[in-house]
């Protein structure tokens, strides 16, 4: 594969391009001016203009230094991971594969390149036992989904490059197509008639996609390293969540019933109180996470649900 040298430009290379957050992302810097694109996935993605994509798998190396080598990109965002947490304690190889081995492709290749490394972890490092957590206080992931995401940030911390790791939860925003995020599902499952059953004991901020787009933005405008917080300025358990979407949407609250985790029998455990505290982002970021209401807006009108 060749690629355009175009020095007017800024390079950005995608990873995960085919998920709610890397479509999101390629859109939001497709629209800014300065950058040539390079989107990647295993899957079939969404395009968006502006954005060159390309089939790949990241987990395989000499893919990623392939491509990361002819590319040369100026920043690199992975945007992919393994994100059942369920099926994460099963398929660990798989898991591990994508979550960690991955990054450490991608930290080699970005190190040849002289690459910034933004990478999308998780509050699942963090055991819940009294979220919501700071950017240094200890990790202790209690799922093996959680210590991947780990292991996957301390490769990066043991590797010689410019990276920077944001640490978000409850992802949820506009993506038209693809597999639904926890707001569509409710929705739509609600305009069915469905009866759902949404945990009460499990807490964190939830995060509206654009704002880790814009956080991004300012993460590489800054050169801003190390770790990062971009989450939603509330803290509330899933089913507070919930109402809140059932308000906006004009749902039917009697078709959402409440349930503990215990009584779910999920195979991986979870941290009940989660969450993020995104002081730090807000401060030498200039972060400003949008009103959880106002982003449900902005979906109901854009995706006309």
């Amino acid at each position: 594969m060749t690629y355009q040298d175009n020095s007017n430009k800024q390079k950005l290379l995608i990873f995960g391009t085919g998920g709610m957050l890397g479509q999101r992302t390629a859109k939001y810097f497709a629209e800014l001016t300065g950058w040539e694109i390079l989107g990647a996935d295993i899957a079939t993605t969404i395009e968006f203009p502006g954005v060159r994509y390309i089939t790949a798998d990241f987990t395989d190396r000499d893919t990623v230094l392939k491509i990361v080598t002819e590319f040369r990109p100026d920043v690199i965002i992975n945007a992919s991971a393994y994100t059942n947490v369920d099926r994460s304690e099963s398929e660990r190889e798989l898991c591990w594969k994508i979550n960690v081995k991955g990054v450490e492709y991608i930290a080699e290749a970005a190190q040849i390149v002289d690459a910034h490394v933004i990478h999308v972890s998780t509050d699942y490092v963090f055991d819940g036992a009294h979220g919501p957590y700071a950017e240094s206080e200890p990790t202790n992931p209690i799922n093996y989904y959680g210590r991947s995401k780990l292991a996957a940030e301390n490769a990066l911390l043991l590797s010689n490059i410019n990276y920077t790791i944001i640490r978000t939860n409850v992802l949820y925003g506009i993506i038209p197509n693809g597999r639904l995020d926890f707001v569509r599902w409710v929705v739509e499952s609600n305009r069915k008639g469905e009866v759902i059953k949404i945990v009460t004991d499990q807490y964190n901020n939830p995060t509206f996609i654009d704002d880790i787009v814009v956080a991004m933005n300012a993460i590489i405008k800054q050169k801003k390293y190390g770790v990062y917080n971009i989450a939603g300025r509330e803290v509330l358990s899933r089913y507070e969540f919930t109402l809140r979407i059932a308000d906006v949407f004009n749902l039917d609250r009697s078709l959402i019933t409440t349930i503990t985790t215990p009584e779910l029998h999920q195979p991986a455990p979870r941290p009940l109180r989660g969450g993020l505290k995104i002081e730090k982002a807000q401060t030498e970021l200039g972060y400003s996470p949008i009103d959880l209401d106002a982003s449900l807006h902005l979906m109901k009108k854009e995706l006309q649900l």
